[in-house]
């Protein structure tokens, strides 16, 4: 997996690169020569992260409103809480 290093403002220049260099890899920003933020492609980040998409995430992003959500009711029937 090769690491590609950009200073930000070659970062702000061609961003369209730095996006595509992430598909292979991390990228390394640099502020002033020093490493600043990381840019990843979310399948690298859910794979650090060790995390999958939550609903709520889902449903929070632009265009979910139009979606219907059929929850099917649960058929299980409750069970008194044993409290010591």
């Amino acid at each position: 997996m090769p690491i590609t290093t950009i200073s930000s403002r070659e970062f702000n220049q061609h961003i369209s690169e730095a996006k595509k260099a992430a598909n292979n890899g991390p990228v390394f920003i640099t502020d002033r020569g020093r490493p600043a933020h990381v840019l990843l492609s979310m399948k690298e980040y859910q794979q650090l992260s060790g995390s999958r998409q939550k609903i709520a995430d889902l449903l929070a992003m632009p265009g979910s409103e139009d979606l219907e959500l059929e929850i099917p009711r649960s058929g299980e029937v409750p069970r008194t809480a044993e409290l010591l």
